[in-house]
């Protein structure tokens, strides 16, 4: 694993620390307002899987260095493809299906993954923190989709968005293009957390290592759980939650955690 404190020369796109199971994924490209170019897209995806097979890792921090988490797609990269024989086609769909991909391997990730913003969330990076499942901000962070402003609507972070946000909310956020302030992102329910800068990573460590120190078994049943009935109507989700917690009765940390419980004693997770 690499070391957060890396030299600038060279100094890798991602830099990753881990901490009594909390695994932290940190974009190093300022500079480039850490936008999502196939580079830093397929250097996430590999880094994240490399955490969902690490049995150390337990909960999963997604943060940037700078001003700005996130800028979304290389705006630069989507334009110099217009240079191509088919005027950048090919290229934008290669792009927007690695990004999509990226989305949605957050989201199937057995294990939580919570991002931490600490400035500009936009476009597409708008779309990684509402992929996430938690995300905790600073008081001053901001969240935009400004596509629109550009005649591009923003339609793929409107995916992820639109799962956050009431739609009411998210069509604002979608049509209008303007920012807005960590308070209000939390209303839309777009953040689960607002944090003084001073006290961020303090705060998010513990909070993570609150949730790593549950059982990984139980963790990744939940979540994949609550991801497959959001989509099912009332009735089915409540059968399909029904014979998960039936299954999740029959596994071994919940045998010993209601033991754990009744006898008043920390759980000994066998992660099983």
């Amino acid at each position: 694993m690499s070391d957060l404190a890396q030299t600038n020369v060279s100094k890798p796109l991602l830099g990753t620390l881990l901490h009594e199971g909390v695994y932290r994924i940190v974009m190093q490209r300022p500079e480039k307002m850490n936008a999502l170019s196939r580079d830093m897209m397929s250097a996430l995806s590999a880094e994240l899987s490399h955490a969902a097979e690490d049995p150390e890792v337990r909960v999963i921090l997604l943060g940037a260095e700078g001003k700005v988490f996130c800028a979304g797609h290389d705006l630069k990269e989507l334009t110099l493809a217009r240079g191509d024989t088919d005027g950048g086609k090919a290229t934008y769909q290669a792009i927007m299906r690695q990004c999509s991909d990226l989305m949605q391997q957050i989201v199937r990730l057995p294990k939580p993954v919570i991002a931490v913003v600490t400035g500009v969330a936009t476009a597409a990076g708008c779309q990684l923190v509402a992929s996430c499942d938690l995300a905790m901000a600073t008081d001053t962070a901001t969240f935009c989709t400004p596509g629109v402003n550009i005649g591009l609507f923003c339609s793929t972070p409107m995916v992820a968005l639109s799962r956050n946000a009431s739609p009411k909310q998210a069509m604002e956020m979608l049509l209008t293009g303007e920012s807005i302030d960590a308070s209000t992102a939390k209303d839309f329910g777009l953040i689960n957390r607002i944090i003084p800068r001073d006290y961020l990573d303090q705060v998010v460590q513990k909070y993570a290592e609150a949730i790593a120190s549950k059982s990984a078994h139980t963790l990744k049943v939940g979540k994949e759980a609550f991801y497959r009935q959001l989509e099912m109507p009332l009735d089915q989700a409540y059968d399909f939650a029904a014979d998960v917690m039936v299954e999740n009765m029959m596994a071994k940390d919940a045998e010993e955690g209601i033991s754990a419980f009744l006898q008043k004693r920390k759980p000994e997770w066998s992660d099983s």
